[in-house]
């Protein structure tokens, strides 16, 4: 007779397959022995049109998964990154189910549509709105999961939940992407420093910029920005407007290019910026890029402290950010037994505590000792 699975979970909601968060949670719970099912919907859909939907593939899932005979002892509806209006649907099936629902926000509406991206004032209906939602799925999800300590803190302090339902869960990387690889210079004596990310605000690409312009006149120091995104057309006006050649804008990447992209840069950038948001995150592309065997330069801030040490396995920068940022890539450029300690302590710490088998193994010793 097969033994049953550790736990089965159904995927469910408007969530990308793809997306680094989910996509790392899924693969280390296969990897641990869970029975991982997907049940997505359509991003672009309007909740209330998707929600038909979810019920029949949810439905469809259920009695396949009866018919074949692999129902685990512990069963869940897993929510994840940024679908909290999905979560009244998966209560409702979980009810009828004998289910608990995992809600993984990753980030909440409010936060980052009203606080860091700055769409509406907080004092505006539609921060208001933003905010219950945000509250009505908290509410009604079984377990919550919080990326860092210091994003636990403000779920429960923010939406009052008792803090024994939430559990910190690194991000952590897919090693089906990243993984070490030799240094590939773009061109012989040139020290490479590698951005890439979304152009969020707490990125803080603009401070990236400022760093550049302190170091135009270093002319082996190259800067490499990939990606675009809210913050991108005003960091592109700031390098043209100053004439700063140090800079390369690429645009977007496949994630299948990026790993390439990665092992031709010195040292990788963090996040800079200055939003609330910014200092209780610490984002995929910080531990992509160490276990990519890549020294990694960020702010200091409570969340990064939570995982690495400065100069120890990553370099931390103060205010002023962007002087501090300048002389930070002068250092390791002047320092290669720095930038490869920094490097490979980083990998090694990030592929034996956040790779999916450890995400998913650190997730199912959450569950089993609810």
């Amino acid at each position: 007779m097969a033994t049953p699975p550790r736990a089965s979970f159904v995927f469910f909601g408007a969530y990308d397959p793809a997306y680094p968060r989910n996509a790392v949670i899924r693969r280390g719970l296969r990897g641990n022995g869970a029975l991982v099912r997907d049940c997505p919907e359509s991003l672009h859909r309007k909740f209330w049109l998707r929600y038909p939907l979810l019920l029949l593939k949810f439905r469809r899932l259920v009695s396949v998964g009866r018919a074949s005979g692999g129902l685990a002892a512990r069963r869940f509806i897993f929510v994840p990154e940024f679908c909290p209006k999905d979560v009244p649907l998966a209560k409702f099936l979980s009810l009828l189910t004998a289910r608990k629902v995992v809600f993984d926000p990753l980030a909440a509406r409010y936060e980052t549509k009203i606080l860091d991206w700055r769409r509406r004032p907080p004092s505006s209906l539609t921060a208001w709105w933003n905010f219950q939602i945000d509250a009505a799925a908290f509410r009604l999800a079984d377990i919550i999961l919080a990326d860092t300590a210091a994003h636990k803190e403000y779920f429960c302090r923010a939406y009052k939940i008792d803090p024994g339902r939430v559990f910190v869960l690194p991000v952590g990387f897919d090693d089906a992407f990243f993984r070490p690889a030799e240094s590939r210079p773009v061109e012989p004596g040139v020290f490479d420093v590698l951005f890439f990310g979304s152009f969020l605000p707490l990125h803080g690409v603009e401070i990236i910029a400022e760093a550049a312009r302190f170091l135009v006149k270093e002319t082996d120091v190259r800067f490499r920005f990939i990606g675009d995104g809210q913050t991108f057309p005003r960091v592109r006006a700031y390098a043209e407007a100053r004439g700063l050649r140090n800079i390369e804008f690429l645009g977007r990447v496949p994630l299948s290019r990026l790993p390439a992209e990665i092992e031709r840069a010195s040292v990788c950038l963090g996040v800079f910026g200055r939003t609330e948001k910014a200092r209780r995150v610490v984002p995929h592309k910080i531990f992509q890029a160490l276990a990519s065997g890549r020294a990694v330069i960020t702010a200091r801030t409570p969340a990064v402290e939570e995982f690495f040490a400065h100069r120890r396995d990553i370099f931390l920068c103060d205010e002023p950010l962007a002087g501090s940022l300048a002389l930070a890539i002068l250092e390791l450029k002047r320092d290669d037994a720095l930038r490869r300690s920094l490097a490979d302590n980083g990998r090694r710490l990030v592929e034996e505590r956040y790779s999916p088998p450890a995400i998913g193994r650190r997730l199912l010793d959450i569950l089993d000792i609810l």
